[in-house]
Formats: structure tokens, C-alpha cells, sequence
């Protein structure tokens, strides 16, 4: 198991891409933070670095993919409740962000997603407790 997670993103612009991710109640670890790249908290061992394309690009030799018009990834994140998931995804649009798709209600799980302001798309679910939804 490893003990921590960093998914690296591409980004048009650093000051806009900081700023939209605050809105949404995130920090940044300032240790690994600068003009170049922002290491984004989203869990206790959960982090994205937002790479600007000139520096994301020194760590690949693939051409870098235009997240607005190709899937990448998707970058997805468990909720404590429905109501967390309404919040989360509320506050990006209010930032800036869009959504790709209606909210998803499968009973056992409930799902909304936003593309933020580079495209990338961010899914927030919560589920039942299984052993609750067995009864």
C-alpha cells in the first residue's frame, strides 16, 4: 500500500487555478507551492499538483491533452453526505466551473460533477453504508 497519492494536472494559469480551489474551501501546501506548481490538499494524504504546461511538460514527453475537449482522467472523491456533495460542487460553479452532466442517483450512491476551469473533471459521490442498505 503506498501511503500517500499525487495526481499531477496541467494548467493554463496559476493565480486563476489557486483562486478557484480556495473558493471551494481547498488549501495548498505552501512547502510545495510556487509560479510553477501548486500542491492542492484535498485529503490527509491526498494531494494534486497543478502543474503549469511549460513545467507539467518537462515531466512527459507525451503531447499534453487539451482537457476540454479530451477525457484524461477523472478525478473522483467520496462525500460524507449528499448534502456535501450539493456543496462541493455548487461552490465550483459559483467559482467558475461546469457541469458536464446531470447529478446521478443510483439509490445506493449519489454522484454530481464539475469541469473546473481547465476542463478537468472532478466527480464527488457518497454512498450508503452497505451494511445499511442491507438492513
Amino acid at each position: 500500500m503506498h501511503p500517500q497519492i499525487f495526481v499531477n494536472l496541467p494548467i493554463e494559469n496559476m493565480a486563476r487555478s489557486q483562486a478557484f480551489f480556495r473558493a471551494l474551501g481547498y488549501d495548498f501546501n505552501p512547502q510545495f507551492t510556487n509560479d510553477q506548481g501548486a500542491c492542492l490538499v484535498v485529503g490527509e494524504n491526498l494531494f494534486v499538483m497543478l502543474l503549469v504546461k511549460d513545467f507539467y511538460q518537462t515531466f512527459t514527453s507525451k503531447t499534453i491533452a487539451d482537457a476540454r475537449t479530451t477525457s484524461e482522467v477523472l478525478v473522483c472523491f467520496s462525500c460524507q453526505s449528499r448534502a456535501e456533495v450539493d456543496a462541493l460542487v455548487d461552490k465550483a460553479v459559483a467559482a467558475g466551473g461546469t457541469t458536464p452532466r446531470p447529478a446521478q442517483d443510483l439509490g445506493f450512491m449519489y454522484s454530481r460533477s464539475f469541469d473546473d476551469l481547465d476542463g478537468h473533471t472532478w466527480e464527488f459521490v457518497h454512498m450508503v453504508d452497505a451494511s445499511k442498505a442491507l438492513g
